[in-house]
């Protein structure tokens, strides 16, 4: 599987880990940086990951900052990227398995390598279900993108009704 890979300086040692790991079981990874543990700012890194699963250079991407968060918020800023912080299992393959994620978020000094690892792993072999509950609400969350990215902000009142 072709990985876009990239990080801050916080995350930069787990990334050179998982990098040597995902080459190991055959991935192609585009290593999109930092270089060093230089401070670096986590949105440019999460923007290049973004990007390339974004114009198809990569089918998924990984990126990886101190807490995760900071990456996260970055990368979901981009349309068309669907990223997750993950520090469990369940949640690396259940966020493709219903929602499509196609970006996966670590973060360097919450969990350990073999853990990551273990994450990693789990989100490449998950794939999206396509059950039709999540078509339906992955549609909705796509919809949402599109109406903000127009400019069209806010649904109508009919649309925010909820079940009671």
């Amino acid at each position: 599987m072709k990985i876009a890979l990239g990080s801050d300086h916080a995350g930069f040692d787990l990334k050179q880990d998982l990098l040597a790991y995902l080459q190991s079981l055959g991935h192609t990874v585009s290593d999109l940086g930092v270089y060093n543990d230089e401070p670096a700012d986590y949105p440019d890194y999460a923007e290049a990951v973004g990007l390339a699963v974004v114009e198809k250079r990569a089918e998924r991407g990984l990126v990886i900052c101190g807490s995760g968060v900071g990456v996260s918020v970055a990368a979901n800023k981009i349309p068309g990227i669907r990223a997750g912080n993950c520090m469990d299992t369940y949640s690396a393959h259940q966020g493709v398995e219903h929602d499509d994620m196609n970006v996966l978020v670590l973060g360097a000094r919450v969990i350990g390598t073999y853990l990551a690892r273990e994450l990693v792993q789990t989100f490449l072999n998950a794939q999206f279900s396509g059950e039709e509950r999540h078509r339906r609400r992955l549609e909705k969350v796509l919809e949402l993108e599109k109406r903000y990215l127009e400019g069209k902000g806010r649904p109508s009142k009919a649309r925010r009704k909820r079940k009671p």
